[in-house]
């Protein structure tokens, strides 16, 4: 298999075996992500694309699960994807699902008829970053959606009969939307009624428009107590039907795992006791990205 510059996934897709369709992300301005900035967006050629496939299915037989990656994968063309699943298909005999990163853009981008093909064909989940329901946070971090836009891409992905797992970024509305960013982003949950929430912390990264507003005094970051708040909050206020809720990736202070209504105390006491310095939080040297 061929693989161009880093390639990232969610901690859930880590036994998935890994296509790389597309190069980069479609739009490729969030300020504070620097995961595809050294990319150049484009369509991988498809034929390469089927040989990788082709080749995996021989060396890794087993595998029943396929994440489909760069950055937003889903802004592919309808007929391209239906290729690639049915290539999947056929490579591997165990073949349940595929998935991949999207935006509310890429997904309010195609009609019902053909997000129901792809579920149809095996693209069954989707991994959506609107990481804030705060419109001016969204605004600031240059996401390129608002909670309206997130909260109707969310209502046709589950008319199609695809899973959502919506991704959210402590401290992204900064120390002074904190309260707003967490808020809204309670309320977005309750909106968006996705199967899987994983909350993430804003790093800020060297070179990216974050940490030059930082290096400007135009952002600062929370500090941890602020950032715990924020989560918090979010659980504490959303009301989603039944939802997975994580905070599991490596940039978290506080992995924590339940279900939302259902462990809403539990994690709830949790995080009042990491604020109270009775739960150890994860030491600086261990986070990452």
């Amino acid at each position: 298999m061929r693989y161009e510059g880093k390639l990232y996934r969610p901690p859930s897709e880590a036994q998935s075996y890994i296509v790389q369709a597309t190069i980069g992300c479609s739009h490729n301005l969030c300020t504070y992500c620097d995961m595809y900035r050294d990319k150049q967006f484009r369509v991988r050629d498809l034929g390469e694309v089927l040989e990788d496939i082709d080749a995996a299915g021989r060396a890794y037989a087993g595998t029943d699960k396929v994440f489909v990656a760069d950055g937003d994968a889903l802004v592919m063309d309808v007929d391209r994807w239906l290729t690639i699943l049915a290539a999947c298909q056929d490579a591997f005999p165990r073949f349940r699902r595929a998935s991949c990163y999207a935006t509310a853009e890429n997904v309010l981008d195609k009609s019902a008829d053909e997000l129901r093909t792809l579920r149809d064909a095996g693209l069954e989940m989707l991994y959506i970053g609107p990481e804030s329901g705060d419109d001016v946070t969204l605004k600031r971090i240059v996401k390129g959606g608002t909670f309206a836009e997130h909260v109707e891409a969310a209502r046709r992905a589950h008319e199609a009969g695809m899973r959502l797992s919506v991704i959210v970024l402590l401290g992204a509305g900064g120390v002074d939307r904190s309260v707003e960013h967490a808020r809204e982003t309670a309320r977005l949950i309750s909106k968006m009624e996705p199967q899987y929430v994983g909350a993430l912390t804003l790093t800020v990264i060297p070179g990216t428009p974050q940490a030059r507003m930082v290096e400007k005094g135009k952002f600062e970051l929370p500090a941890v107590p602020q950032l715990l708040q924020e989560m918090r909050t979010i659980v504490e206020k959303a009301e989603p039907t039944h939802t997975v809720f994580r905070t599991n990736h490596a940039s978290s202070y506080l992995p924590i795992a339940g279900e939302l209504p259902r462990d809403r105390e539990q994690i709830l006491h949790a995080i009042d006791l990491a604020l109270d310095g009775e739960i150890p939080l994860k030491p600086e040297y261990l986070r990452g990205l």
